[in-house]
């Protein structure tokens, strides 16, 4: 037997294998209509006319037929759904190394859309003026409307040096632009700008600020000196800065919620297909915290804040640890896991959802913050001009330094009436607890 029925054969085989009822399997009529025999027959029918009569004999091997199928198949779940090939499943293994090569930039779909979730200040994509919420048109002579997640990023990276140009769509202003940098070695940093703020926005009061920049292994503990740092300097309110975080690491951002709250808290759950029982609990750790810290928390989120970020915001929201201010978060809120077939080769599927402790899921609906504050355009790009002021001429930064964050200032505010509230003296307070506040100014 050789030609389309023998293929439709052995997968007709294949698949009786994958479904065929076992010992006490009951029929019912919605397993019948999802059988799939005549879908398996349709696409052996449909795989078998393109190798007879497709013009090039080159493009349409098995291998590559198959492959090409399996990539739209996965592709088609979701946005972070996609069948690895050896090389794309290798460029992931290098992707958790501490250093990568590229502009900087962290990608996504939304709205059937490629798009930047972030762009790092110090990498080129930032430099030349490429924004979070750009959408991607072009790369280089390429239309990206269908090129997956996968082919961009491999579009997107390169050796350093090379040079690399961008059309993109910014929808805040509908302009069309292009863009043109260079590729470069991009350090994967992660807390910055740890300090108290200017006292003249922030008086009577002395508030902490920092920036987690994404999710890797050191962040807690970075986190956690700088915290330590602060409070020596006498800090009264703490802002934490996840605007344009793109996530990371899972661990560290469950690491991080447990700088705020008591150890075995629990902060997430990640449950699988319903009915499967696949429910997973993350709790703080009592070997990671070093001391409690009670004084008030401000966590400041913007559209392009995803996943290891919303998974803090979210929790401590709930938890009624924070004031989350700004801005509704991007909504990637699953569980991607990467399951080996063939020969190199893998699916990276999403195989769960999160949830926060109050059973939200943050999975295409974002975290929606205590107090909503948005900014305008040419805010926008202050914003992002003032994030990367290291890298700007003089005469530039001279000039952005007079930038003022409405986001943070929201912030700030929200900060002071909590510092207000908490000082207010309950009725019946004893003279001892009396003194002992006095004590503490």
């Amino acid at each position: 037997m050789t030609g389309p029925s023998f293929i439709a054969h052995v997968i007709a085989i294949v698949f009786f294998s994958l479904v065929a009822p076992g010992p006490g399997f009951v029929h019912s009529e919605e397993a019948a209509e999802d059988s799939g025999f005549k879908e398996i027959e349709l696409f052996t029918e449909v795989l078998e006319t393109i190798r007879q009569s497709y013009v090039d004999p080159d493009k349409v091997t098995y291998e590559q037929l198959i492959n090409s199928a399996l990539e739209g198949m996965l592709a088609d779940l979701d946005p972070h759904c996609q069948f690895m090939q050896p090389k794309v499943l290798e460029q992931l293994k290098r992707n958790t190394d501490s250093t990568y090569e590229g502009i900087g930039v962290t990608i996504s779909t939304k709205n059937e859309v490629l798009s930047i979730v972030t762009a790092r200040e110090d990498g080129p994509a930032a430099k030349a003026g490429i924004l979070p919420g750009d959408q991607i048109l072009k790369i280089n002579n390429q239309l990206t409307e269908d090129v997956g997640i996968s082919q961009a990023v491999n579009l997107l990276r390169g050796k350093p040096g090379e040079p690399l140009k961008l059309t993109i769509r910014r929808p805040a202003t509908q302009q069309l632009l292009e863009f043109e940098m260079k590729r470069e070695v991009i350090k994967q940093s992660s807390v910055k700008d740890i300090k108290i703020l200017n006292p003249e926005l922030t008086a009577p009061y002395r508030m902490g600020y920092a920036r987690i920049l994404q999710f890797s292994e050191p962040t807690a503990e970075e986190l956690a000196d700088g915290l330590d740092k602060l409070e020596q300097e006498g800090m009264d309110a703490f802002i934490l800065d996840m605007r344009n975080n793109p996530g990371g690491l899972l661990g560290s951002a469950i690491d991080v919620c447990g700088e705020f709250v008591e150890a075995g808290t629990v902060v997430l759950t990640t449950e699988g297909k319903p009915g499967s029982g696949e429910i997973k609990v993350y709790r703080t750790s009592d070997e990671k915290k070093r001391r409690d810290r009670d004084y008030p928390l401000a966590i400041l989120v913007n559209h392009s804040s995803a996943s290891g970020a919303e998974v803090v915001s979210g929790a401590l929201q709930d938890l009624k640890r924070c004031v989350v201010v700004g801005e509704t978060t991007f909504g990637k809120g699953s569980v991607q896991s990467i399951i080996p077939i063939g020969e190199g080769k893998a699916l990276r599927m999403t195989t769960a959802k999160y949830y926060t402790p109050s059973h939200r899921t943050i999975h295409e609906n974002g975290v929606v913050p205590n107090i909503v504050a948005t900014l305008t355009p040419a805010q926008e790009n202050n914003l992002a001009q003032w994030f990367g002021r290291d890298t700007l001429s003089p005469a530039e930064r001279k000039k952005i330094e007079k930038f003022r964050d409405p986001q943070l200032i929201r912030a700030v505010d929200s900060m002071k009436g909590a510092l207000v509230y908490s000082s207010v003296e309950p009725a019946g307070t004893s003279e001892e607890s009396e003194k002992d506040s006095d004590s503490g100014e």
